[in-house]
């Protein structure tokens, strides 16, 4: 995995907290959805990179 595509996961990953956050404070269930919708695309992102380390 590049060091790039670790930075935009992480990045998303991060993103995707902070919305969870703010929407569970704000009572904003759309938010909070949406940030969990983020961090799961982060996550799938990640194992794809890993599995593509693995067989190089």
């Amino acid at each position: 995995m590049s060091f790039i595509d670790k930075a935009k996961n992480a990045a998303e990953d991060a993103l995707g907290k902070a919305k969870e956050v703010v929407g569970d404070v704000t009572d904003n269930k759309n938010l909070e959805a949406e940030g969990k919708k983020d961090q799961g695309s982060a996550g799938v992102k990640k194992v794809g990179e890993n599995i593509k380390d693995t067989f190089k």
